[in-house]
């Protein structure tokens, strides 16, 4: 929870520039498989594309600012992106520009804030004066 409230500051910050997506993958530890304590939600395993819609939509609420697309069953974009268990990533005209860590150790936010910071810097700071 305090992980999405670190990323829902950036969106509410740099959503003027930048397009957020969260896309939901396969739940990493669902409530009828390997379980954590320090989950807010309990969500079981998705055994259909319809699982994976309602587990979605509990996501949302929690970041509602943010378009949200699902992960094909056979989890394509985990595979494609090496998300698993969550990742951030940005990705502009086609070409990745930032990749974080793998999750849980590796998902940091303020990493990710120094990269919208720096990006943010060269949209809006000071231009340059010819001489």
């Amino acid at each position: 929870m305090a992980r999405m409230s670190a990323f829902q500051r950036l969106v509410t910050k740099y959503q003027r520039d930048v397009d957020f997506l969260i896309i939901y993958i396969e739940e990493a530890h669902p409530s009828d498989g390997w379980v954590t304590t320090d989950s807010p939600y309990s969500i079981p395993q998705h055994r259909s594309l319809e699982d994976r819609v309602s587990a979605a939509r509990v996501l949302q609420q929690g970041a509602p600012e943010c378009s949200l697309v699902l992960d094909t069953m056979a989890n394509s974009s985990s595979s494609a992106y090496g998300a698993y268990f969550e990742r951030l990533y940005v990705i502009q005209s086609g070409t990745i520009m930032y990749q974080g860590g793998r999750g849980p150790d590796g998902y940091q936010v303020s990493e990710l804030r120094t990269w919208l910071e720096r990006y943010d810097q060269q949209l809006h700071g000071p231009q340059p004066r010819r001489v």
